[in-house]
């Protein structure tokens, strides 16, 4: 019941015949087929089958008609119990174009099954005693409070993005792990590759080749994520990602015929960069434009609310996460949009941090990029996906599409990284003649959210800190090395939130390895506003 928000549509809560202490529960957001949609799936075919997840297959239609497997239902879902039954684990969770996070029971065979996507965009957090007993849930908050006479604290880890666990399922609903496997690396392209029908990408790496191989991987990255019932809308910040995104989708939606407009949203506090660009990039585009402006009261009001939904501490995770929170809050409240488009991952992907400008090599920019989207499920997927789901809303991020990000991966590590003082100069050339958003938008230089929304005067983390400076003693900090053994908080900022966040989970530091921070630079402060290049970018 802790995860209610994830799914306000319907509720289900189910024990598994023949199996004393196992049972599921599902919280549905109705997504894609309201008449059919409820979990635990089962079907005719495969009686033993229990499945739970949370996700959308984005290619299931396309493999049921290559497979010829007969459909119970219209749910996505329902793809996993046919490929498994054919194929086996292994490949089941290597065919699947999509996000996901599940647990598949067999009983027939006595085995539990636990994955998740590539790039973990769904979360998926796992409790496992020494004498056997398992629970998964989508959130942590759902198996903090877990009494077992064995454990009195109960392990919750997140479980690992890219990977599939087996475990053996005994009599008395006990589990014993067989083995965890990684099953994709984002840089390989995957299995489900050979069933899709993107038309046939030009070989070689030749600049035209190479752009026009991006736009025809994009546009259908997005095309793809059009599958739902429900009202899409787009989160546009004015920046280049949410930008293409937003106008891509647009497109897409009017060649689909889809009868209503999309709306579009931005966030911001009074004159601050992101609200002026997103509105041009509206007014190009054609969109139904919200516009939600809050102030550094409110921002720090939900500071609370904020880190309970997140589930860390991360100093930038938390900065980023209020003005997202706050534009999901009023997208529930005032719009039918549900389904929620957004431009994630780019910034991992096609190296769009300010300090890629400082990399040392092309290959050194290239090996972390690849440790950014590793470790995305960390940070910036997880403000997306807890931020949105804690109003009831799915996230959708094209830009973190399998093929189009293994595409992007297998460029020659100095065709991905800044070209004359610009990040992401492949990706703003890719679109060069495109006319998709103007001009100034496609080459505007890198914000981060939680500075972008907030005037250059004043950002809003300045306004934060000026907060907190009041709120947390000098003496406190002395001693903070002793109170927080582990990610020792060196700011009063971070103390703050690392107070509020022990406050919700006692003992649960270690779920974030280490704070997010740039590289190649001796800065203190995570925010790109302290960085010399932005500041050179704002006296230019």
């Amino acid at each position: 019941m802790k995860i209610a928000h994830r799914g306000p549509d319907a509720f289900r809560f189910e024990n598994v015949n023949g199996y004393t202490n196992c049972c599921f529960g599902f919280h549905r957001l109705a997504v894609v087929d309201q008449l059919f949609g409820m979990q635990p799936i089962r079907v005719k075919k495969y009686p033993y089958l229990w499945l739970c997840y949370n996700g959308e297959i984005y290619n299931h239609k396309k493999l049921q008609h290559h497979f010829e497997f007969e459909y119970q239902t219209k749910v996505d879902g329902e793809i996993i119990l046919h490929l498994y039954d054919k194929g086996g684990i292994e490949q089941t969770v290597c065919m699947l174009d999509g996000v996901f996070a599940f647990i598949l029971l067999d009983t027939a065979n006595k085995k539990v099954f636990l994955g998740r996507d590539t790039y973990g965009v769904r979360p998926l957090f796992k409790a496992v005693t020494e004498d056997g007993f398992l629970a998964v849930c989508s959130e942590a908050k759902g198996l903090i409070n877990l009494k077992h006479s064995m454990t009195p604290f109960l392990k919750v880890e997140p479980f690992l993005p890219g990977h599939y666990e087996v475990l053996d399922l005994k009599p008395n609903g006990k589990v014993a792990s067989v083995e965890m496997v990684k099953y994709h690396h984002c840089r390989d392209e995957p299995l489900h590759a050979l069933y899709d029908s993107v038309e046939k990408l030009f070989p070689g790496f030749e600049i035209e080749t190479v752009k026009n191989n991006l736009r025809i991987l994009f546009d259908n990255a997005i095309k793809k994520r059009l599958m739902t019932d429900r009202r899409i809308g787009c989160l546009l910040s004015g920046g280049l990602d949410s930008s293409l995104v937003a106008a891509i989708l647009l497109k897409q939606l009017k060649e689909a015929q889809v009868q209503y407009p999309l709306q579009t949203f931005a966030i911001g506090m009074e004159d601050s960069p992101d609200l002026l660009a997103a509105r041009k990039v509206a007014n190009h585009i054609g969109s139904e434009h919200h516009e939600v402006l809050f102030n550094s009261e409110e921002g720090i009001q939900v500071l609370d609310e904020v880190i309970f939904s997140l589930e860390t501490y991360d100093i930038t995770t938390v900065r980023a996460s209020v003005g997202m929170y706050l534009i999901s809050k009023y997208i529930r409240k005032n719009t039918d949009s549900v389904v929620i488009f957004s431009g994630e991952g780019s910034d991992e992907l096609t190296q769009g941090y300010i300090y890629f400008h400082k990399a040392p090599s092309p290959e050194k920019a290239e090996e972390e990029s690849e440790r950014l989207l590793k470790e995305l499920y960390l940070f910036d997927v997880l403000r997306a996906d807890r931020t949105t789901a804690a109003h009831g809303l799915e996230l959708r991020v094209p830009f973190l599409d399998h093929r189009f990000s293994s595409y992007y991966l297998s460029l020659p590590p100095d065709m991905r990284i800044p070209k004359n003082g610009i990040e992401k100069h492949l990706l703003r050339e890719t679109f060069e003649d495109s006319n998709l958003i103007p001009k100034e938008i496609l080459w505007r230089p890198k914000e981060a959210f939680s500075d972008g929304i907030t005037s250059v005067k004043n950002s809003w983390f300045r306004i934060l800190q000026e907060y907190i400076d009041h709120q947390v003693d000098d003496a406190v900090m002395a001693s903070a090395a002793q109170k927080f053994a582990v990610n020792t908080p060196k700011t009063k900022e971070a103390y703050y939130y690392r107070q509020i966040f022990e406050r919700h989970y006692p003992g649960r530091a270690d779920w974030l390895p280490h704070y997010w921070m740039p590289r190649w630079t001796s800065a203190t402060d995570p925010s790109a506003r302290t960085l010399t290049h932005y500041k050179a970018a704002a006296k230019a």
